[in-house]
């Protein structure tokens, strides 16, 4: 019943211009006909819960059935948001001002919202801070975020008008970890760290190293590259790859090679995600946002819908399988 439902929603919300240039764009690169992709999209949209960005994405009109089911697809992450993580609950992780004074003892800079608060602790902040990170309040994969300097614009109030405008979340900026400014110091690079909280036990699914290329946020839907990393050590496993599916050795920017990468800190990383984890345990399945500094780990945000194709990309898949089943739990 709530594959039907699942996909009786997707029938009404989808983007049927996006989907149709998916299909024409397989179809140029395969040859297979419009309406055997669209055919075979169609059942493994019934058959496996995937979008057509899941089909485009993790190359499945080159996969055999059996390879298909060992993804993770939309319609299954979907299933485990709703299994995991209790709507009424979900606020506290998508909600950035409440996150940041909820999980607040892990975030380890300033930060004020700039509606609510007093117009002169807003301008203090600005006054402290000749750069900074503003956010909306809700959002995900890094749209919306603005990297602000005060010498931008004429005078305080004209940025404190910018700004309550935009009913932004302000942060101070983060001081990078020496050993990954190495990698790319344009963006805050993070850890993405997938967790299930089950049973008061917290499981460790996935983690990738999420990297910023030539802007200033490491997103890998808005212009960064991903790589996989060995939850144990915390380890680069694997070449970087971007969502143009264009793999790189060594950063373009630096020329630091990502495979064999270690983070530092990294025992620290994950007792930190530990922590976090039982603060809001109605919300059980979490994708962790980590930054270093030479202070130690500290945590940007969380998602309560965690992404789950940054970890199944066919350049790190040489097998042609999923991580399903890493999910199982």
């Amino acid at each position: 019943m709530k594959k039907l439902l699942f996909l009786i929603k997707r029938v009404f919300k989808m983007d049927y211009k996006q989907m149709f240039e998916t299909i024409d764009a397989i179809n140029k690169k395969t040859g297979i006909s419009k309406l055997a992709i669209f055919k075979d999209m169609t059942n493994c949209a019934i058959k496996y819960g995937s979008g057509y960005s899941d089909y485009n994405l993790f190359e499945m009109y080159d996969l055999t059935d059996e390879q298909r089911d060992t993804y993770i697809t939309r319609g299954r992450n979907n299933g485990l948001v709703l299994k995991y993580n209790d709507k009424n609950y979900r606020h506290f992780i998508d909600n950035k001002v409440e996150f940041n004074e909820r999980y607040g003892e892990f975030l380890k800079r300033e930060w004020i919202k700039v509606d609510g608060s007093k117009k002169e602790d807003v301008i203090n902040f600005l006054k402290k801070h000749s750069s900074f990170m503003a956010k909306p309040i809700i959002g995900t994969c890094g749209v919306g975020i603005e990297k602000i300097k005060v010498q931008d614009f004429e005078n305080y109030e004209k940025l404190y008008q910018y700004l309550i405008n935009k009913n932004f979340l302000l942060e101070e900026l983060i001081k990078q970890h020496d050993e990954i400014n190495k990698v790319y110091s344009g963006a805050v690079n993070t850890a993405r760290v997938v967790t299930i909280l089950k049973e008061d036990k917290l499981h460790f699914i996935c983690v990738c190293f999420r990297i910023g290329n030539s802007g200033f946020v490491d997103n890998f839907h808005n212009g960064g590259m991903l790589a996989p990393v060995d939850i144990e050590t915390g380890t680069v496993m694997n070449h970087a790859v971007d969502r143009y599916k264009n793999l790189y050795v060594n950063h373009p920017q630096t020329g630091y090679q990502i495979k064999g990468f270690k983070f530092p800190d990294w025992k620290e990383a994950l007792e930190m995600c530990e922590k976090a984890s039982h603060i809001t345990p109605e919300v059980r399945y979490v994708g962790w946002d980590v930054a270093f500094s030479n202070k130690g780990p500290l945590l940007i945000e969380a998602n309560d819908i965690p992404a789950y194709d940054l970890f199944q990309l066919p350049a790190h898949r040489p097998d042609r399988k999923g991580v399903w089943h890493l999910f199982n739990i």
